[in-house]
């Protein structure tokens, strides 16, 4: 008798562990950023970066603290951004969990903007990464991502300007071995945006938008809000 009510015990711990660290894809989780580009004075390099709080929830429940920055490089004669840079990624677990998983990134992009009928502005970010999890083999990743601002009110992006922001990314991993038997998809994730923009400054814009990210085992809307700041 003590044995099954052990294995009882043990069946719902179990159960409910698994429970608590499933994802409700149906709650609207929150991203809080600041990204940020200075270019040195007299000179083609430059820093960039982003500070990023995600919630599966508005503020309570943390998914990530991601934060992030690079050096940057722009050729000569050319519109093109380079940057070699670090990331420091903090993740938890959905729900009451406060166990953390730390990431140590290296990453290496190209970011090659362009500009069509005088107020579409369209970026290709190229990113390939170097990713050190915990109790993981080292990974690799490519990710392809296209932005595109409109402005509404003006024909820049500059003070005072109402402009609609959308992108799309996809995320593809280069291996499928993580370590200890363990293995996941090629493909990562993808994420689409939507959100309206508004230009503080010349230098310095707001988004509020809506973003849908979809892993191999859920899809799961997230609201943005999100800092612009070049110097």
């Amino acid at each position: 008798m003590k044995k099954h009510l052990l294995l009882a015990i043990a069946i719902f711990t179990v159960f409910t562990s698994h429970a608590q660290s499933t994802v409700d894809d149906e709650q609207l989780g929150a991203w809080y950023m600041y990204f940020f580009t200075k270019s040195f004075e007299n000179s083609r390099f430059g820093i960039q970066g982003d500070y990023q709080f995600r919630y599966w929830d508005f503020g309570s429940d943390k998914e990530q603290l991601l934060l992030r920055t690079g050096f940057t490089y722009n050729p000569l004669n050319t519109n093109i951004l380079l940057t070699a840079g670090y990331g420091f990624i903090s993740s938890g677990e959905f729900g009451e969990s406060r166990e953390n998983i730390v990431e140590h990134r290296v990453y290496q992009e190209a970011l090659i903007p362009q500009k069509f009928g005088g107020r579409i502005y369209l970026t290709h970010r190229f990113r390939f990464e170097q990713r050190w999890v915990d109790n993981q083999d080292t990974r690799t990743r490519y990710r392809y991502n296209i932005f595109m601002n409109i402005p509404l009110n003006r024909s820049k992006l500059e003070k005072k300007a109402v402009y609609l922001a959308l992108y799309n990314e996809l995320f593809i991993n280069g291996q499928k071995s993580i370590g200890d038997g363990r293995t996941v998809e090629y493909f990562d994730r993808n994420r689409t945006y939507l959100g309206l923009g508004y230009g503080l400054r010349d230098n310095l814009r707001m988004q509020v938008g809506w973003m849908n990210q979809t892993v191999d085992r859920f899809s799961k809307a997230q609201a943005q809000l999100s800092l612009h700041h070049s110097f």
